[in-house]
């Protein structure tokens, strides 16, 4: 992935002509969302910064999609590439290539250390034993992907493919380093964050992009690419907890000093929200979606079909369906902590982030004590303009729905275009895996 990534920002630098871009592509439940992004670069050629030119989104159907997995190719296209329009036309230029999202609760993002114990300590590491010992972390972390992924769908032959792969964290005898070639020490700790997916899941994405015309630069864990989307100085030694609440699914990543120590996703999101509203008060799910948006904040009135809305039911409606989803994101911090302490700040984004009965439901006391929480959580919504090295030149990007494709196009402008030592130990490990 790295090294398409280097093709295509070289074509991206001054002088290669206007029509040259990155499109960063949430495909979402609920919404497929484009972004156009320029990238600038200064006078030695190092990368500087993205500027959003262009947005598009558009609303997908209710059968176009699946807790966040693509179910209608053909429609998923054709939502994608209105989108895609819109935000090209505001840009002015075409999108040659893209970075896509990727979600569902059968992607797991997996976080793998290992420990070496070098045999010629006072010799400098080289590019071929950092190879190696990437490999062995990545093998590993591929096998136990493949058992969780089985054992969670059912499916005892399911093909699983690696789609985002990122070294996190690197110390030689306990020194922090971004590039451990050269260095001399008797120990080498590596941590690698690893998604998985489905073969079929994957392909529906690199289907999309093809029909789209889009040179596919890599598939991007989209928990991961919120959770890395700010500076790190934000963020802080402590880390923090991220929950994106999508329209199908609500992804939780857990970061600690040393980076992504894992992700979960729930098949949890808005759109349960708007179908609880419409079987327990009987309305349409078109109706039921308005007055959720609303989040039953009037005493009287009526739905938009014009038939009348006891709105205290709806309000209850709402409180109980977030108290599950509070249930259900518990347990994925919980399983993400493994009984260590949890950083005390949670940032929050995501479309189904909106409705003011999540944001309740995370600011009451009972669920984050049975959690290794020292104290109640800090909660804080994300905003567009906190991702790092992306500026919206629109004025179109405004909302909690917005940081997702920003958090992506950041993805797009932090890998390495160069190919560092870690990036070529990365590709490598790729490679002999198959993938």
């Amino acid at each position: 992935m790295q090294q398409v990534i280097g093709r295509v920002v070289g074509r991206l630098r001054p002088g290669t002509g206007d029509a040259s871009a990155i499109t960063a592509l949430d495909i979402g439940t609920e919404y497929a969302k484009a972004l156009v992004v320029s990238v600038e670069h200064d006078g030695d050629d190092a990368l500087l910064a993205g500027r959003v030119r262009g947005s598009g989104r558009h609303r997908q159907g209710l059968t176009h999609m699946q807790s966040g997995t693509v179910t209608d190719i053909d429609a998923v296209v054709r939502n994608c590439a209105r989108a895609l329009a819109d935000a090209e036309a505001m840009a002015g230029r075409r999108a040659e290539a893209a970075v896509i999202g990727i979600a569902g609760e059968l992607v797991k993002g997996i976080t793998s250390r290992i420990t070496i114990r070098r045999d010629e300590p006072r010799a400098p590491l080289s590019d071929p034993e950092l190879e190696r010992i990437v490999e062995r972390v990545q093998d590993q972390a591929l096998r136990d992907a493949e058992e969780r992924i089985r054992w969670e769908s059912g499916i005892e032959r399911l093909d699983v493919r690696l789609v985002h792969a990122a070294i996190v964290e690197m110390k030689i005898d306990g020194y922090p380093v971004t590039n451990p070639v050269g260095f001399t020490g008797a120990q080498l700790e590596l941590a690698v964050f690893n998604a998985f997916a489905p073969m079929i899941h994957l392909g529906a994405l690199q289907s999309v992009a093809a029909a789209l015309g889009l040179e596919l630069l890599g598939v991007i864990a989209e928990p991961y690419a919120v959770a890395t989307c700010l500076d790190p100085g934000e963020i802080g030694d402590a880390g923090a907890v991220f929950i994106d609440v999508g329209g199908g699914t609500t992804d939780v990543a857990l970061v600690r000093r040393g980076g992504v120590a894992g992700t979960k996703m729930l098949a949890l999101g808005g759109r349960a929200f708007t179908k609880g509203v419409a079987e327990r008060l009987a309305l349409s799910f078109t109706d039921a979606e308005v007055l959720k948006v609303g989040g039953g904040t009037r005493s009287v009135g009526e739905a938009p079909g014009g038939d009348p809305v006891d709105w205290d039911e709806l309000v209850a409606v709402l409180e109980s369906d977030a108290a599950v989803w509070r249930r259900g994101v518990e347990l994925m911090i919980g399983d993400l902590a493994g009984g260590e302490l949890l950083p005390g700040r949670i940032y929050l984004c995501g479309g189904g982030a909106e409705l003011a009965q999540i944001g309740a439901a995370l600011a009451e006391d009972d669920w984050w004590r049975r959690l290794p929480y020292a104290r109640r959580p800090e909660i804080r919504a994300l905003a567009p303009w906190d991702v790092v090295g992306i500026r919206d030149e629109t004025g179109s990007l405004t909302t909690r729905q917005d940081v997702t494709p920003m958090a992506l196009a950041h993805q797009a402008l932090v890998l390495d275009a160069r190919g560092s030592s870690v990036d070529r130990a990365m590709r490598s490990a790729v490679r002999a895996m198959h993938l």
